[in-house]
């Protein structure tokens, strides 16, 4: 938010003398992020004053309009003589009243202005418009002075366009709504500085008449639980907005529109209340203010039609909706050129609402910003009071007498809290009557009584601490004060945050990593190790991706979580395959030139817990009971943690030692072997074999199994799945859940026997269909005790093999720990472990 300096001292009191830097810390002490300080007095520099057009002559044969002028500057150029510019702009005449900067001048940005020679005269200097000094965003045309402008030619321009004051930009957090408006800055400078402030609220309103200004029905008070309205009639439809309020509205950033508009900017700027202004005579028949209907549309402000959806609110007439309730007004109603019976409207809208609605349509106006922050809901009338007086004595026109008020807001709840409970949490000795003095300052009602702890159980904040209990109703201006630490923090902002020492808490004893911890670190550094990058996802997804990866209608990863207020509406639900999010961010380094890549994450996914109910309300003064904590962790989804691998490209780069190798199915296999390895869990326990699970390819899928349950799935992506989501061809994915799988085991240390091992090659002949890792799983368990350890070597195929046929050749290693093996204990081992992989696979000695 951006705002002049002169417009906060029309309500609170900032000494004349206070440095820029003071008045930055201030408002960086009372939490409020500065993002810039600026004296314009030091942006423009050299001589900037008032002319006043007295010819103009068009200049034709160029690709635009150009006129070469003559500008009385009085004697600001020395000679007293007309100064002669070149310049673009066509909204000004002779007669007008224009800022001037003569050459040697500087404007903002470091741009010098010189005499040059252009468009075949000789310039001197410029005519400036308001982005050219830096007062605003409008480069439409030069800025044209009201004609009651007291200035005369060759006066200095800075004090009439507002170039002696200072502006202040801030970045308003989103808990403090009230600090995106003059007053509740200038209420926060007052407690920082110490000085009076005066609330531009206060102000007599008159309530609602029997007779309303106009017919309206609320229908959902929830959405809307306050809707007011006032007419004036009868307005000069081309009165100007008047000068110090356009300055201001630049300044702010808001380019000023109309008289009727450019009221609702200023008083949305100056009070927090945004409104809106409807041409009266544009409205058919009464408004309705209701939710939207599936597939409403409506043509916003901004020329886009919109589709509506039925959690929008809107303002209808009899034609249907005319607004977008608390972000942006519609075409068919919104105050034009011949405009002259205006219809106000100030209201109180659920900021959730506004919030989702304004993600949904990427519309994140002004209103918008701040109805989702919270808005006072006792500043309609007084917004609207301000609105027609403002209106009737820069337009004329008369203030109709009815006034309307539907009016279903509920007062500010209490919180109840320990007086002592800003010392204990911060550890600064505030006394009673200090916390009771911070948090009326901030407008807070308190009512101090005698420690009542166990009178009422439920009531907020009253679990601890002895003494005096105080009873706080915050003020409406501020709803984000709802629990005792939202009244502790605006205690430690008011009384200072350097008043806080510095001191680390003492760490308490643990126990070091819980074997969850530990098993998530070595499976990290397994992949890590193994060349893949960890990436981090966010955990949102879109409700076309369970389509886009091929997923079956009855498969329950579609049944998500649907986020209530979810960041993007493309994206509002939760993910139940960390595949999802992580193949987007594959596709996101391919189309940025990356080829060959190997990512992995480890993250949870979100199982809906089928009945579900309400969560209990709980505070955040104490920490939650058993039951409490249980009946919550009953509704919250089942989040399981998994950890996927992609892999796409080359995974053994070409180059001048040797041709390469890409990426297949069985690197992704082994990636899933790795994890289960990193986990702890022994290989005689593990078990791959062919499956069929979307999105991968039928023929090129594997599922790991231990101790016979699926703890996940491997291979190559399905081709139609690649495509869909445009991926490069034969991208292979893991993914593993791994709280399925068992606790790691008590690790016993191995005894090393001393004595030679016996090395014996076996080639066993088996159907195509066999997978490799079962018939070596028959060779361990018929080799018994003396086998150390069996490994795969070559699989080989051939025409003699026959069709369907392949030749798995495994290493057997044999050892025993207390002798030397002889040739006939070997071979006999040797001879049992091919007897069970023939039994169980009717495999048979390649050769024999």
């Amino acid at each position: 938010m951006r705002v002049s300096v002169s417009w906060l001292r029309e309500y609170v009191d900032i000494p004349a003398d206070l440095p820029t830097g003071d008045l930055e810390q201030a408002l960086v002490d009372l939490g409020i992020e500065v993002e810039s300080i600026v004296d314009l007095r030091e942006t423009v520099t050299g001589q900037l004053v008032v002319g006043e057009v007295r010819e103009i002559e068009e200049l034709t044969g160029f690709k635009k309009p150009i006129r070469f002028c003559r500008v009385d500057v009085g004697d600001a150029n020395g000679t007293g003589e007309p100064q002669e510019i070149v310049c673009g702009a066509r909204n000004f005449a002779p007669g007008d009243r224009v800022v001037v900067i003569l050459p040697g001048g500087v404007l903002p940005g470091g741009f010098a202005i010189g005499a040059r020679k252009t468009y075949g005269r000789t310039s001197n200097g410029m005519i400036c418009s308001a982005q050219e000094l830096g007062l605003g965003d409008d480069h439409s045309g030069i800025i044209v002075l009201p004609e009651d402008t007291p200035a005369k030619p060759g006066d200095d321009a800075r004090p009439v366009v507002g170039l002696d004051d200072v502006v202040v930009e801030m970045e308003i957090t989103p808990d403090r709504g009230y600090a995106l408006s003059v007053r509740g800055i200038a209420r926060e400078l007052s407690h920082a500085l110490g000085v009076p402030y005066r609330d531009p609220a206060l102000v007599p309103a008159p309530g609602p008449t029997e007779r309303p200004a106009y017919p309206v029905e609320v229908r959902d008070p929830v959405g809307c639980d306050r809707f007011a309205a006032r007419m004036v009639r009868d307005i000069d439809p081309a009165a100007p907005t008047p000068g110090w309020m356009s300055h201001r509205l630049a300044v702010a950033g808001i380019r000023s529109i109309s008289l009727p508009v450019d009221i609702t900017n200023y008083l949305m700027l100056e009070l927090g209340q945004p409104m809106h202004a409807f041409d009266a005579d544009r409205i058919s028949g009464p408004l309705v203010v209701r939710r939207a209907e599936p597939a409403e549309k409506l043509t916003t402000l901004d020329g886009v039609t919109r589709t509506l959806a039925t959690d929008d609110m809107v303002i209808c007439d009899d034609t249907g909706p005319i607004s977008l309730a608390a972000v942006m007004g519609g075409e068919t109603s919104e105050v034009v050129a011949s405009t002259t019976n205006v219809l106000f409207e100030a209201a109180h809208w659920d900021p959730a609402m506004v919030g989702r609605t304004a993600r949904r349509h990427k519309l994140f106006s002004e209103a918008a910003k701040r109805w989702e922050r919270g808005v006072d809901p006792n500043l309609p009338l007084v917004a609207l009071e301000r609105a027609v007086r403002l209106l009737t004595e820069h337009g004329g026109g008369t203030v109709g007498e009815e006034v309307l008020d539907i009016n279903h807001v509920r007062p500010m709840r209490p919180v109840t809290m320990p007086a002592d409970l800003p010392s204990r949490r911060v550890g600064v000795a505030y006394s009673p009557e200090r916390v009771v003095a911070l948090l009326e300052q901030v407008g807070c009602t308190v009512v101090r009584g005698a420690d009542r702890l166990g009178e009422d159980p439920g009531e907020v904040g009253v679990a601890a601490g002895t003494g005096d209990v105080l009873t706080v109703t915050p003020p409406s201006w501020r709803p984000d004060l709802t629990d005792p630490a939202d009244l502790v923090e605006e205690v430690v902002r008011l009384d200072g945050y350097d008043r806080v020492p510095s001191v680390l808490p003492v760490a308490p004893a643990g126990r070091g990593l819980t074997w969850r911890q530990r098993r998530r670190r070595a499976v990290a550094w397994s992949l890590a190790e193994r060349g893949y990058v960890e990436v981090l996802a966010q955990p949102f997804v879109s409700a076309e991706l369970a389509d886009l990866l091929g997923l079956p209608a009855d498969d329950p990863r579609r049944q998500a979580v649907r986020v209530a207020n979810p960041l993007s509406e493309e994206e509002p639900l939760l993910r139940t395959t960390v595949l999802g999010p992580l193949l987007g961010i594959l596709k996101r380094n391919v189309g940025r030139g990356l080829r060959d890549l190997a990512l992995y994450e480890i993250g949870t996914v979100f199982h809906p817990r089928p009945g579900a109910g309400t969560p209990p309300a709980m505070g955040v003064d104490r920490r939650p009971s058993d039951a409490e904590f249980a009946a919550a962790d009953a509704v919250v989804p089942d989040q399981p943690r998994h950890v996927a691998a992609v892999l796409a490209g080359d995974i053994e780069p070409a180059g001048w030692w040797g041709p390469g190798r890409a990426a297949g199915w069985a690197d992704a296999v082994e990636a899933g072997r790795t994890v289960l390895a990193a986990a702890d869990i022994p290989a005689d326990r593990i078990t791959v074999r062919a499956a069929e699970y979307a999105p991968w390819h039928p023929g090129r899928c594997a599922e790991l199994l231990v101790d016979g349950t699926v703890v996940g799935h491997a291979g190559e992506l399905h081709p139609t799945v690649v495509a869909a989501l445009e991926l490069p061809r034969r991208t292979c994915a893991m993914e593993l859940n791994l709280d399925a799988l068992p606790a790691a085991p008590m690790v016993t240390v191995p005894a090393i026997s001393t004595f030679p091992p016996a090395l014996i090659d076996v080639a066993l002949v088996v159907d195509d269909s066999v997978p490799a890792a079962e018939v070596q799983r028959a060779l361990a368990e018929g080799a018994g005790e003396l086998l150390e350890g069996v490994r795969l070597f070559d699989v080989y195929t051939s025409e003699q093999l026959g069709t369907g046929r392949k030749s798995l050749a495994y290493k057997l290693t044999f050892r025993a720990p207390d002798r030397t093996l002889t040739v006939e204990e070997a071979v006999a081992a040797r001879d049992a472990a091919v007897a069970e992989a023939a039994r169980r696979f009717g495999a048979t000695l390649r050769g024999a």
